[in-house]
């Protein structure tokens, strides 16, 4: 009797506990928060990609985590080696575009490049008050950027594409293969890849360990997870 009283009790317990679960879930909506830890968040979905248009390009980027507001935006080609290559010093666009790739809201990874130092070679730097300065120096701090924080593009045509990080990764330049580095991780995504070349000196001669200055390429991944269209006024 005293075995048919404990097993009793155990299934109505069990019951509950069950029927509590489901209430929740059925609250929320939220199959996977039943495994995940408290306090932490699901990353937001993928937005759909947006068609292409001729009057789409990228013409400004804003990272809030970073400080840099409405950076301009210029198309820059490849390399030899196949890397993107940053505007120069002088420009007024501190971060280049491929525009033989995807735009930033279409389809596939759209590639960024930034410019991280804030001055060229003597006499080519910009002033010491330069707004251009601050902005080249958030971009200094792209590897510090987390899952999670937001990359927005204003395009041409006024719309607002906005990718949400999934991962920052450090590549030694001279390893460095951009192909494998610039692919989509998923091709049914709207992808960016904001990429800068970092040049880490350890003393003031430049060089590290008596060698050669370490070179790092620093590749920031994100997904859209939003778009605005342009509102008229």
């Amino acid at each position: 009797m005293a075995w048919a009283v404990l097993l009793l009790g155990l299934w109505l317990w069990g019951r509950d506990l069950a029927d509590e679960v489901a209430a929740q879930l059925a609250t929320t909506g939220d199959v996977a928060a039943a495994g995940r830890p408290l306090g932490r968040q699901a990353p937001p979905h993928a937005h759909a990609p947006v068609p292409a248009a001729t009057t789409a390009r990228p013409v400004g980027i804003t990272i809030d985590a970073l400080g840099v507001r409405e950076a301009g935006i210029t198309e820059r080609g490849l390399d030899g080696d196949g890397l993107l290559t940053p505007p120069p010093y002088t420009s007024p666009q501190p971060v280049g575009w491929y525009p033989e790739g995807p735009q930033p809201g279409e389809a596939g990874a759209a590639l960024l490049v930034a410019r991280a130092d804030a001055g060229g070679p003597e006499g080519d730097r910009p002033g010491i008050h330069d707004p251009d300065d601050a902005q080249r120096a958030g971009f200094h701090r792209l590897s510090h950027l987390k899952p999670g924080e937001q990359v927005d593009i204003r395009r041409a045509d006024g719309s607002t594409a906005r990718f949400t990080i999934e991962d920052v990764q450090l590549y030694d330049r001279h390893r460095f293969d951009p192909r494998r580095a610039y692919a989509a991780h998923d091709r049914g995504r709207s992808e960016l890849r904001l990429i800068t070349e970092d040049i880490s000196r350890a003393d003031a001669t430049g060089r590290q360990d008596g060698g050669e200055p370490t070179h790092v390429i620093v590749v920031v991944s994100a997904y859209l997870t939003s778009y605005q269209e342009h509102r008229a006024p």
